[in-house]
């Protein structure tokens, strides 16, 4: 059995690497090594994060994916949240959060039995867990733009000003052939901005 611990922030701006005293200490308690590390700037809505299921390829059954909390695995639609479900349960993967102390024993516990008990449980409780921070993000998500119409409406918002240096440059780099994922890594930002970046190049969307 190994431990892979994983830790995603949404952008390179935010401190993935944050969670790591947290996760090797609760590691050091237990007697336990964390055998690899995972850090990940993608946003937890979505299902396409390269590191997360560069894990998933690395891990061999029974290896556990220690994390900080489950929104960290986590903000995803329903459907979304099914299709990592069943990729880590296909690998035979355990997942161990920090904020989900019934799972601390899938590290340590070594009885058949009670091993599948707690899987069950832990199963139960990772989906409400997955549902509450998807809510949670839908909630924020729509306070915000709320709060952007009422800014509007009063004359008050102007939007977030453009990062002109930063998209030159990754204009730059998308001419030059680099690929998407080392132009997100190299300038900070998601996908989408490189796409949105991408298109205005080929003249699909005005500048």
């Amino acid at each position: 059995m190994y431990i892979r611990a994983y830790l995603r922030a949404s952008t390179q701006d935010q401190d993935a690497d944050r969670a790591r005293t947290q996760l090797q200490t609760w590691a050091d308690e237990r007697g336990l090594r964390i055998a690899s590390w995972y850090i990940e700037h993608e946003s937890g809505t979505k299902l396409d994060r390269p590191e997360l299921f560069r894990l998933l390829r690395d891990a061999g059954p029974g290896d556990i994916c220690l994390c900080e909390q489950i929104d960290r695995l986590a903000r995803l639609t329903d459907s979304d949240w099914r299709k990592l479900r069943a990729e880590i349960e296909a690998k035979a993967v355990r997942i161990v959060a920090l904020d989900l102390p019934t799972s601390w024993s899938m590290a340590t516990n070594t009885d058949d039995f009670t091993g599948r008990m707690l899987s069950a449980v832990n199963a139960m409780l990772m989906d409400m867990l997955a549902a509450v921070a998807r809510k949670d993000y839908d909630d924020r998500r729509r306070r915000q733009a709320q709060g952007q119409e009422r800014a509007k409406a009063e004359g008050k918002y102007r939007g977030r000003p453009e990062d002109t240096r930063r998209n030159a440059g990754i204009a730059a780099m998308l001419a030059s052939g680099i690929p998407w994922s080392q132009i997100q890594s190299t300038a900070g930002c998601s996908r989408a901005t490189v796409a949105k970046i991408a298109a205005r190049v080929r003249g699909e969307v005005p500048a």
